[in-house]
């Protein structure tokens, strides 16, 4: 069965809220990375990174529930932070300095919880937001 027109009138000003959504999540994580300092800095540095990475794949996957998408956001955010084991993150960064905000450079399992708490608050957010895709 083919999508009526409303479900993809649906999904693309789903798309584009959340592409707004992505824009300001990554000014508030850039202004963090820039302007904070400290332990409190990081967690929300990095819950905004798993924010992003939620909003990332709710756009290329519109119609999935936001709990999969929380999930989502979860396993991958935790792949990157174990992929920092392998040093290869900060080999790249010395090359090209944007992947340290991308992949990061070094494991703190700290930062596993904050992308949890990053992709609840997302997933909450979502959910409020009032998300109503016709399937």
């Amino acid at each position: 069965m083919h999508p009526s027109a409303d479900q993809k009138t649906a999904v693309r000003t789903r798309r584009r809220r959340l592409l707004i959504a992505a824009v300001l999540v990554i000014a508030a994580g850039l202004a963090v990375h820039l302007i904070g300092s400290g332990p409190a800095a990081d967690f929300s540095g990095d819950a905004l990174y798993a924010a992003l990475i939620y909003l990332v794949i709710a756009v290329v996957f519109a119609r999935a529930a936001p709990w999969v998408i929380g999930v989502s956001a979860i396993v991958v955010c935790g792949l990157i932070e174990l992929f920092q084991l392998t040093g290869l993150p900060g080999v790249w960064a010395e090359a090209f300095w944007p992947v340290r905000l991308v992949l990061g450079v070094g494991f703190d399992g700290r930062d596993l919880i904050a992308y949890a708490v990053g992709a609840a608050l997302a997933t909450a957010c979502d959910l409020i937001a009032g998300r109503r895709v016709p399937r």
